[in-house]
């Protein structure tokens, strides 16, 4: 009897915890949802209660039944940055500081992500100065998994300069008032940190950043594709050639061969939404395409490119013809406004927009997309892309795969969504007066 190569992909993200059991075609077998809260206890203050990140993958994995699967490999993707202080059984005894929190902040003007997991270790190390460790989520949850505090150098990308690209900074871990052996044990990505309890000789990979999940599995891959992550953060990766500077903007490497990206994640994602969204009642009349009210969609500041924490939502030309529908066709405008700046910063014309993540279910989301960039979207067919993704990489781990290039293969698309022309020309003239206000 054939036995299924069957491996699992957790995606430890900020209102939940996803797994995909998958084969080796890229099929989904199985798939779970764990919800958690996070946490808002001041306007700049984001944060997890952190015990999720060592109970939400294990119980992700009660709910596959991944024993009766007998999976090969698993893989951790998580959000980034992430870090908390963890007790001698390796579970959370401070908060589980998250990307943007006002305790890892910058001066204005500089990228949030520089050096912020050095600041929240900082600020750990002083709440909880006798910790076992200094964690981040994906380390947490691989010690939940295999009593490893495992993290893959990929992962570890995401707290560059703590991590210098061939280890821990000693004197930076130390100016940050922790220790060495207080750090999460790095193995190369790709490979085999340890196994994982109660799945016999399944292995464990040491993890990855939840967006280079998604990444792998979309087939954004050629030039003048732009990969739109439509989750709690928003992140739009432009596909370029070759390497540019576009100062407000990350140069990444593709992985594919030849191939990179210029973008960035932005904070008018599905936390925005939801929050705006939330303030008024559904449904309501159906909008004039010529009368919506513009969001400047910053409630708790903004990333790339604006780079300030202290900017906060605005909206802008309301009146007394507005209903809920007209405030919530505003909101996503926003969101797919954030994605045009964007493209725009890139030297390579976009020809369309690949949409991953858990907002490629949400119709509006996408159709507004491509109303306010004037580019067809193609959503993917697996909205966990992260976890999909990480199942990917735990094959790499148990020796099923050798290259990551070769994940395009699991790329599925729903059909694609192309502007409507009720609405496109109307949204894409709001864009300007958007500008004016939100830039």
């Amino acid at each position: 009897m054939l036995v299924p190569e069957i491996t699992i992909g957790i995606d430890i993200g900020t209102s939940s915890v996803k797994a995909i059991a998958a084969d080796a075609d890229g099929n989904i077998v199985r798939s779970a949802r764990v919800p958690h809260a996070f946490f808002v206890p001041a306007p700049e203050r984001f944060q997890h209660d952190a015990t999720c990140w060592s109970d939400g993958p294990v119980r992700a994995l009660e709910a596959l039944g991944a024993a009766e699967l007998a999976p090969r490999g698993v893989s951790i993707a998580a959000m980034v940055p992430s870090l908390t202080a963890v007790g001698d059984d390796g579970r959370a005894i401070a908060p589980g500081l998250l990307y943007g929190d006002e305790r890892g902040h910058v001066e204005e003007g500089t990228h949030t992500e520089s050096g912020e997991l050095g600041r929240f270790l900082a600020w750990l190390a002083g709440e909880a100065p006798g910790a076992r460790g200094y964690w981040p989520a994906q380390a947490v949850g691989n010690f939940a998994l295999s009593g490893a505090p495992a993290l893959s150098t990929t992962a570890a990308a995401a707290c560059y300069p703590l991590f210098n690209f061939s280890g821990w900074d000693a004197p930076l871990v130390a100016a940050a008032g922790a220790r060495l052996d207080q750090m999460a044990d790095l193995v190369p990505g790709g490979t085999a940190a340890g196994t994982v309890r109660g799945l016999g000789d399944c292995v464990l990979e040491g993890g990855t950043i939840d967006a280079m999940g998604e990444q792998i599995v979309a087939g954004a891959d050629e030039p003048g594709d732009v990969l739109v992550i439509c989750g709690t953060t928003l992140i739009v990766w432009s596909v370029v050639a070759e390497p540019v500077e576009v100062p407000g903007y990350f140069p990444i490497p593709h992985t594919t061969p030849g191939r990179y990206f210029i973008g960035g994640p932005s904070n008018a994602g599905g936390l925005f939404l939801n929050w705006a969204n939330a303030l008024t009642a559904p449904g309501g009349t159906e909008p004039d395409p010529g009368n919506i009210p513009l969001w400047v969609p910053y409630p708790r500041g903004e990333r790339v490119p604006i780079e300030d924490p202290h900017r906060r939502a605005e909206l802008r030309g309301l009146d007394l013809t507005h209903g809920p529908a007209a405030l919530r066709r505003a909101a996503f405008e926003a969101a797919g406004f954030v994605t045009r700046r964007m493209i725009e910063a890139s030297p390579v014309p976009a020809r369309r927009i690949v949409a991953t993540g858990g907002g490629v279910r949400v119709a509006e989301w996408l159709q507004c997309l491509a109303d306010a960039t004037g580019l067809p979207v193609d959503p993917v067919a697996v909205p966990e892309g992260g976890a999909l993704g990480a199942a990917w990489l735990a094959r790499q781990a148990a020796g099923l795969e050798s290259s990551l290039a070769d994940a395009r293969r699991w790329a599925r698309s729903d059909p694609t969504i192309e502007p409507d022309p009720r609405w496109a020309s109307a949204t894409q003239d709001r864009y300007g007066a958007w500008r004016a206000v939100a830039d």
